[in-house]
């Protein structure tokens, strides 16, 4: 019988994902913070996680290579993998904004320009609005594109809202909320079936613990 592979992103979801791994009678006896290794294998080796760049979780569950994926909604959103997403785990909550400078009037007669990290969610909130515009990608420091002229507004992901502040931006509009979800591969979802469904119960039972 052939492991369940997970795809786990590494950074802030890392070690609360084990830990409610282990809640959930799941742990990984090599896994060490400062280990090298990539792969790990439960005592039982019947779940096996790969630690791979947060935001290739969704293709290596899409793909195949990965039964299951823990990964930001954020994350998943912009990658537009074809996966079923089966579970909120509730944990690292935060939300898609479009931010700006306040006072702003927006021109609706020319084209809206939008910075992101995010171009595709940027596309599909607007185009859901109706609205025409120009993405320009980013990799960081969104927050100075519109200080500098650079686009109009911003989408990008708030938590407490600080940096904005420090920088004079404001939440402008609200997109959707954010948090840790748990993906499955549709061809998994079939073949592993029992294993994959149990696996979700002990998550929700653990997601459930969390938060009581």
């Amino acid at each position: 019988m052939s492991e369940i592979t997970i795809a786990l992103g590494k950074g802030r979801l890392e070690s609360f994902t084990l830990e409610t791994f282990k809640k959930s009678g799941i742990e990984f006896p090599d896994f060490t913070e400062d280990s090298r290794k990539l792969i790990f294998n439960d005592r039982d080796h019947i779940y096996q996680i790969v630690l791979v760049k947060a935001s290739d979780v969704p293709t290596y569950v899409e793909k195949g290579a990965a039964d299951i994926g823990i990964v930001g909604k954020d994350t998943l959103e912009e990658s537009g993998a074809d996966v079923f997403e089966v579970l909120d785990l509730g944990f690292g909550r935060c939300k898609f904004a479009v931010a700006g400078l306040p006072g702003e009037p927006y021109d609706s007669s020319s084209k809206l320009t939008v910075a992101s990290k995010y171009p595709k969610v940027a596309k599909d909130y607007y185009h859901k609005k109706g609205v025409s515009i120009e993405t320009i990608k980013l990799n960081g420091s969104v927050e100075l594109a519109p200080l500098i002229g650079l686009s109009d507004v911003i989408v990008d992901i708030v938590e407490t809202g600080k940096t904005l502040k420090e920088n004079g931006l404001v939440v402008l509009e609200d997109i959707s909320e954010i948090s840790a979800r748990l993906i499955v591969n549709k061809a998994s979802f079939k073949t592993k079936t029992d294993r994959i469904h149990w696996f979700i119960d002990e998550m929700s039972k653990a997601v459930e613990q969390e938060t009581v």
